[in-house]
């Protein structure tokens, strides 16, 4: 499988293009600030062709450019219900810094064509397979995308995490529509059971593994301790 990272010219965020192969069918995964320019390189570099945005959440900095990386070839952007408000208008998921950053400045148009994600959907699209793990706590609406090896995605474990996961942190749940206590379940239920050999990919920062966060990240060790704190 070709996966393709690259960061956004803002906030650090993650975009990913994944694919089977060099010249195949592929989906964009969280197309942020700014990422035009760099994720047309990533498609001509691999002669790849866009099938489907997906989207991990719903805050801004992750779905900046799906309108136009949806609308330009024609496809469709599959986001959680629970954040399919954030999509529809995003300001509704920015902090009170942010809002004030962008202030009235922020034209927003909605993807034409959006669908949604469901917990433990198999996504077959782009000769790809991608298991949706609804995981709240960062927004109602987070989601992760996994490949199982042997199945056509190929034979490698990934989690593209979003900002359920990141390398030794997780993502902040004080935005509107976070929970920590949502969080703490989700890490218990939906990564702690996941093989310690599976490659993450998160939303931002380098990539892990499940095993070296089982070991070192603070807040797995604070959910596995929360099913006695009564969460």
């Amino acid at each position: 499988m070709l996966v393709a990272g690259f960061p956004a010219q803002a906030f650090g965020t993650n975009c990913f293009v994944v694919a089977p192969a060099p010249g195949e069918q592929c989906v964009v995964i969280d197309p942020g600030v700014g990422v035009a320019d760099r994720l047309d390189e990533v498609l001509a570099e691999h002669r790849l062709q866009p099938a489907a945005v997906l989207l991990t959440h719903g805050h801004l900095d992750h779905t900046f450019s799906v309108t136009p990386v949806c609308g330009a070839r024609g496809i469709t952007a599959y986001i959680h219900p629970d954040d399919a408000e954030l999509l529809a208008d995003p300001a509704k998921g920015l902090s009170a810094d942010l809002s004030e950053l962008f202030g009235g400045r922020l034209t927003w148009t909605e993807p034409e064509d959006v669908a949604p994600l469901e917990d433990g959907l198999v996504l077959k699209i782009a000769g790809l397979e991608l298991v949706v793990d609804h995981a709240p706590g960062h927004t109602r609406g987070s989601v992760m995308f996994r490949s199982e090896p042997g199945g056509e995605a190929g034979g490698e474990r990934l989690c593209f995490s979003g900002d359920v996961l990141f390398r030794d942190s997780i993502g902040r749940t004080d935005l509107p529509g976070g929970s920590m206590p949502q969080m703490l379940a989700s890490l218990r239920d939906k990564v702690l059971t996941l093989p310690d050999d599976t490659i993450v990919l998160p939303g931002h920062g380098p990539e892990t593994t499940i095993g070296r966060e089982r070991a070192r990240n603070p807040y797995l060790r604070e959910a596995l301790e929360a099913p006695r704190k009564g969460w």
